[in-house]
């Protein structure tokens, strides 16, 4: 039998390290780089949120010209913000179980928060979902504390677009 790895142990709260960890005498905690969304299609997911969050491809990783083979859209893309911060990459896998939460027995297991300002803007919103690609999954816009609404994104994966 394998030994696991010490971080994939599992470890009660109380067995942690309160402090931060000197490194180099400086304070050192890990950054968040991006989210990586596994999919069946990477070029396809990385079209769907570039046109929807208004991002751009980290450089080589732009769709190549017409009929030319797509080799990074057959592997990895990384989508920033127009001023270089990376927020979403894509991993091609073989396949994927498509997300059956909340009835089924395939668990969302992670998803998007996206805001927008207003219930208008929320509605705007709602039909570029839908003409990208995505599909409503839950509908709380009329929910007076926080209305919201849930979507699955064409790889399946479920993203909420509330009001904050």
């Amino acid at each position: 039998m394998v030994e696991p790895l010490p971080c994939a142990r599992r470890a009660a709260p109380a067995e942690w390290p309160a402090e931060v960890i000197d490194v180099d005498g400086a304070e050192s905690v890990p950054r968040l780089c991006q989210v990586v969304l596994d999919c069946a299609d990477a070029r396809s997911l990385a079209e769907f949120y570039r046109s929807l969050l208004s991002l751009v491809y980290r450089p080589g990783d732009e769709p190549p010209q017409a009929g030319a083979v797509d080799e990074r859209g057959r592997d990895w893309l990384v989508l920033r913000t127009p001023d270089g911060v990376r927020q979403l990459a894509f991993q091609q896998v073989d396949r994927l179980p498509e997300v059956t939460w909340p009835q089924g027995q395939v668990p969302q297991q992670l998803h998007l928060d996206l805001t927008v300002a207003s219930v208008e803007e929320l509605r705007v919103q709602h039909e570029r979902v839908l003409r990208l690609g995505g599909r409503l999954l839950r509908d709380r816009i009329d929910d007076p504390d926080e209305p919201l609404r849930v979507y699955a994104d064409p790889a399946g994966h479920p993203f909420c677009v509330f009001v904050a």
